[in-house]
């Protein structure tokens, strides 16, 4: 009975102390039960070592991209803006997509809705907006430029060229209409495909310049736009068994046909202002088409210039789209991972090591340590490589393979920038700066514009790179100065 009766006491103390400090939360005196919410909610660290910070966003991340000092994170129904330097919230709007456009310094966010025409451009840092447009039906984002689309009729379409900030746009061409698929941000154009690896977002380079020519797919047709002029320079119908694809500044004409069981494979480029053929090749295969009687449903794999393709002798390669020269071939049983316009990673043949390659050369920059299983990317301020039992998110120069990050972590890699990485896991993404845990100092940022300069560029006939190549075919590049 005494212990039933020391029982009953402790409940009356709990009891009475709970409606005291009920009493207190309720006139403000004192109220703990923000903090212990705090506590109950607090997320465990993303990776080891910590990140800069960490934050629970507002849905899953569909893209994250690093602009000068925001991070902006596109989500399902929204778009939300956060501060680089502590992860606080700037900002955010509705939207079904968004997507940045512009250099650190001329940047903006495009918004819109779905199904609905028109879309605003806003702010980076503080959101407010800088143009509206209520007509265009599709917009392509570009680190030099922005492109929208409006129609007045189903075959009246006029494409425009815009400066990030710009109010009037840089030129206008026509173009008989669009493709049906073509809507919302950036729809897909027949360019190239990059490689994928698991755990590292598909844009975690942020955007690219705009390439200096366009394929537009328009009713079975291809309509090359020169992006420098907005010329149409060609309006072309494929053939039976090919496929189009606009790489390097020239127009491919990729054919396929079934011979014997097995795939048959040739790969023309035309100067699209001439339309005369500059460069072929027999028996490479660029990976367009499926085992489904050789039908090319897919555009060649590749970067910016260069496409990626299985040589006849069964090794893979790397094509300059420019002229058609053979950039790298891999040894037998290697595999590559990630490529630019400069180097190209390749995991080994005893899957034991990842090594880079400088492509036009094919001397071995750096090498290191992987899995069978690793992955792999390739920005203009690092490459990121991926590691699994026990999981890894690596960052390394490009050019060397300094360290600059090293992270014990499963979370993913989502957007890269001059002086660190943002990674992220369901809800939570982090901000982790080069040097963090691996005792180097932030890379040197990628001369402005820097493409490495390996291929030729329209209007050189090959040998070694001009510097004025780092500023690409055009000087898009170069244009706003700041890369």
């Amino acid at each position: 009975m005494s212990g039933v009766k020391g029982l009953g006491g402790v409940r009356g103390g709990l009891l009475l102390g709970l409606v005291i400090v009920i009493a207190l939360a309720v006139t403000g005196v004192w109220n703990p039960f923000p903090g212990v919410w705090d506590w109950v909610d607090r997320s465990e660290p993303i990776s080891e070592p910590d990140v800069l910070w960490q934050q629970r966003v507002g849905g899953t991340p569909k893209s994250v991209t690093i602009v000068g000092d925001t991070v902006v994170v596109e989500q399902r129904t929204r778009t939300e803006v956060r501060s680089l330097a502590t992860g606080a919230p700037l900002w955010e709007r509705k939207a079904d997509w968004s997507a940045v456009a512009g250099g650190d310094r001329d940047a903006v966010v495009a918004v819109g809705k779905l199904l609905v025409k028109g879309y605003e451009l806003l702010d980076p840092t503080t959101g407010a907006v800088r143009r509206r447009d209520g007509d265009a039906v599709a917009v392509w984002t570009y680190r030099n430029m922005l492109l929208d689309a409006r129609c007045v009729a189903a075959t009246d379409c006029t494409l425009s060229a815009w400066d990030p900030r710009g109010t009037s746009p840089l030129w206008t061409a026509f173009l008989p209409g669009v493709s049906s698929g073509l809507f919302a941000d950036n729809p897909g154009l027949l360019g190239t495909r990059r490689l994928t690896a698991q755990r590292i977002d598909e844009a975690v380079a942020g955007p690219e310049a705009a390439p200096p020519l366009l394929g537009f797919p328009v009713d079975g047709r291809v309509h090359v736009v020169d992006t420098a002029t907005g010329r149409v320079v060609q309006d072309v119908e494929p053939g039976q068994d090919e496929r189009l694809s606009v790489v390097g500044g020239r127009m491919l004409k990729i054919r396929a046909v079934s011979v014997d069981g097995s795939c048959q494979y040739a790969v023309s480029a035309r100067d699209p202002a001439t339309g005369q053929e500059v460069w072929r090749r027999s028996g490479f295969n660029l990976r367009t088409a499926d085992s489904a009687g050789c039908a090319q449903r897919e555009d060649p794999q590749g970067a910016r210039s260069v496409l990626i393709g299985v040589a006849p002798d069964g090794r893979e390669a790397v094509l300059d789209g420019y002229d058609g020269r053979l950039l790298l071939v891999d040894a037998e049983g290697e595999k590559l991972l990630a490529v630019d316009d400069r180097y190209a990673l390749v995991r080994s043949a005893d899957k034991d090591s990842v090594i880079a390659r400088e492509l036009g050369t094919g001397r071995a920059r750096w090498t290191r340590p992987a899995g069978a299983k690793a992955g792999a990317a390739l920005t203009p301020y690092a490459a990121v490589l991926t590691g699994d039992k026990p999981n890894r998110l690596v960052a390394v120069d490009p050019r060397t393979g300094r360290e600059l990050v090293v992270l014990r972590t499963s979370a993913n890699a989502l957007a890269v920038g001059p002086n660190g990485m943002v990674v992220g896991e369901g809800r939570e993404i982090g901000y982790v700066r080069f040097g963090a845990g691996a005792g180097a100092p932030p890379p040197a940022a990628p001369p402005a514009g820097s493409n490495g300069g390996t291929g030729p560029g329209p209007g050189r006939t090959g040998g070694a790179p001009d510097p004025e190549d780092s500023c690409g075919p055009k000087r898009e590049l170069c244009a706003n100065g700041n890369g």
